[in-house]
């Protein structure tokens, strides 16, 4: 493993490299992210960041060559999400065809490539075979990461410092359970990533744009898939807690644009970035907070899988609790919404 960690560390180097000419390269194309009054920069940005990430990967890849029975379909389905990603930010291709698309790959993966969770085993005993609905599940669960980590791509560094986040924890897992290829394909993800966030991190000189959203998103999810195989209800968890911060900020966004009677595709400035930079936390230390928070919610999951059942449930319940605390205090959903702060109050006014 060792070998493999200090062999993987090249992408790093392939990274730093290579960063600096993708941003030369979008500028020359005039592929930049221009400000609007959602977004929080005020000058055009470089895109195509991500096309350096899928590089240094790629070469990495050449390198250690990890094997495995899905490696092929792995790769076929990152090799479409790049593309679809470039298209996207060069001429901002429409949400519907975007996630057309994205759903096209991830049947690939599950129905070419045999890749799909069919049952949960419980702690308790007792087993939810899925069935029919297990492709449907799988589907949702590559698409729905996808898209989570290209929605919290809205502060430098943000997207690529949660995503490398991820990875370092998934990784350690793998090496925890004996998984080389899992160990090896986030390692080199994670230095990719890593290399690229150097100039991605406020202020940035470049931005992944959906590219490298997309694509990480595509890997995390297919990852986790692949890492959590043996499908206990703690390893189906674990992936969740990892990622906890990109999820929990699609779901809360969902449940905020029902709430609200908004269309579940229009963007607002809501989310957790939007909410920080609105306290008055500063562009740098909002992304410092998302990051601790990412890394509390990786070692719940690192604690989670090394407990036992009952304290596993005290993970997973202080955990969601924590969760909501976050969202009413912030006003994620809205100003009034607030159930655990007023039963809180209720029960300290009967007391």
């Amino acid at each position: 493993m060792l070998k493999i960690a200090l062999l993987a560390l090249s992408t790093l180097l392939f990274s730093l490299l290579v960063t600096p000419i993708v941003i030369k390269f979008s500028k020359l194309l005039n592929v930049t992210d221009k400000p609007n009054n959602r977004k929080v920069h005020k000058a055009p940005i470089p895109t195509l960041g991500g096309v350096a990430i899928f590089i240094s990967f790629l070469l990495g890849l050449m390198i250690l060559q990890p094997d495995s029975n899905y490696h092929a379909v792995i790769l076929i389905g990152a090799v479409l999400i790049v593309m679809l990603g470039v298209f996207d930010d060069i001429k901002s291709l429409s949400p519907k065809i975007k996630f057309l698309v994205q759903v096209g790959i991830a049947f690939l993966v599950v129905f070419k490539g045999g890749l799909q969770v069919e049952y949960i085993n419980f702690p308790f005993g007792g087993q939810i075979e899925f069935g029919v609905m297990s492709s449907v599940i799988t589907v949702f669960w590559i698409v729905g990461i996808t898209n989570a980590i290209n929605l919290i791509d809205g502060l430098d560094g943000l997207a690529a410092g949660v995503s490398a986040i991820a990875l370092f924890t998934m990784a350690g897992m793998a090496i925890i359970m004996g998984d080389v290829y899992v160990t090896t394909m986030a390692l080199l993800l994670f230095f990719s990533t890593i290399g690229f966030l150097k100039y991605n991190f406020f202020p940035a000189k470049i931005f992944m744009g959906d590219t490298g959203a997309l694509f990480l998103g595509y890997m995390i999810s297919v990852l986790a898939l692949l890492g959590f195989k043996n499908v206990t209800f703690i390893s189906f968890v674990i992936p969740i807690f990892i990622l906890a911060v990109p999820i929990s900020d699609t779901l809360i966004a969902i449940i905020r644009r029902y709430v609200n009677n908004q269309p579940l595709a229009s963007p607002d400035s809501s989310h957790l970035h939007h909410k920080l930079l609105k306290m008055g936390f500063s562009h740098k230390h909002t992304v410092l907070v998302i990051y601790t928070l990412s890394i509390m919610f990786s070692l719940a999951a690192i604690f989670f899988s090394m407990t036992t059942v009952w304290g596993s449930i005290v993970i997973f319940t202080i955990s969601i609790f924590a969760l909501q605390i976050l969202i009413e205090n912030l006003e994620l959903i809205n100003s009034s919404y607030k159930p655990l702060t007023n039963l809180l109050k209720a029960i300290r006014h009967k007391l």
